[in-house]
């Protein structure tokens, strides 16, 4: 059997999407010629290799076999490129990194800024996923660098501290909770809220609300923490964003935020990488950097 390059990154894209519709777009190609290469490839292994259902496809056993592997060959190519970007001035580099909405909103725009601009000829291929995603994506290659909270399991990869990210109420500044340091969900579960239109946090407070035995009644979804912000200070409801989402926030809106005392409220972010030894030098360097003791500052300040 005879695979290219090519057929190995698609067949790694069309897993991690689920659909092979999305897999051909993140690597640029057309469904038809997708779907051409995926029948190929079963043809000259002679298994199956793709479960394909009506909510799309999974790998079969041959199928993750063939990702493993596949991966392995694309972290062997990420290496050779990123030590042959050592001897080649000005030629770029990209880093793919994934990170889960309050990683991305709050803590790596201050993060990536200095070390970007120190570094001019390496890009970020910033992707917003949750936690085991993220995960999943490291395990088969598909981003060199993640940040995960610590709900998900991460056997076999390196784990260094990053951010603590805390979770608040927001609500007008004069509501009577306003005066409260510290609530529970519980307490609140059954007020009006404002939500986010997508992301792992919506996810987990949904979640939550079941678990406590009612469903959140979600007046309205916005795009972004601000937003929640600006309808919580004009009564719309409640909402639940990042202490410094908050704290930025009070400055010209007239919000009171009050934390969240459960115990999944105080999430802890980490840089999630495979082992160094097989890190192109700039993924490495890029890690260190968002690792580094000068960047914990904001895990006490958070």
């Amino acid at each position: 059997m005879r695979f290219d390059f090519t057929d190995l990154r698609l067949f790694l894209a069309v897993v991690e999407a689920g659909s092979i519709t999305h897999g051909a777009t993140a690597i640029g190609l057309s469904l038809p010629a997708a779907s051409e290469r995926l029948r190929a490839m079963e043809a000259a292994s002679g298994v199956t290799l793709l479960e394909r259902g009506r909510r799309g496809v999974a790998p079969t056993h041959a199928g993750e076999t063939l990702a493993h592997h596949a991966a392995l060959v694309q972290r062997q190519m990420v290496q050779m490129r990123g030590e042959l970007d050592q001897h080649a001035k000005g030629l770029r580099t990209i880093i793919r990194l994934m990170a889960p909405t309050a990683a991305i909103t709050e803590f790596l725009p201050g993060r990536l800024a200095p070390w970007m601009a120190a570094n001019p000829h390496t890009d970020i291929d910033l992707q917003e996923r949750q936690s085991a995603q993220i995960v999943r994506a490291l395990t088969a290659g598909l981003t060199q660098i993640g940040i995960i909270s610590d709900t998900v399991s991460t056997e076999g990869l390196l784990l260094r501290p990053f951010a603590i990210d805390q979770l608040v109420v927001v609500l007008p500044s004069g509501h009577p909770l306003a005066a409260r340091k510290t609530v529970l969900f519980a307490d609140i579960v059954h007020e009006d809220f404002i939500g986010l239109a997508e992301g792992a946090l919506q996810d987990n407070l949904d979640g939550r609300a079941l678990i406590a035995g009612a469903r959140l009644k979600t007046r309205i979804r916005t795009r972004t923490f601000e937003g929640i912000c600006r309808m919580a200070a004009e009564g719309v409801g409640f909402g639940i964003v990042p202490a410094t989402t908050a704290r930025n926030c009070r400055g010209f809106m007239k919000i009171a935020a009050v934390r969240l005392a459960d115990d999944w409220a105080t999430r802890r972010f980490s840089i999630c990488t495979l082992d160094q030894g097989g890190m192109a030098p700039a993924v490495r360097a890029l890690a260190e950097h968002l690792a580094s003791p000068h960047d914990k500052s904001s895990m006490a300040r958070s």
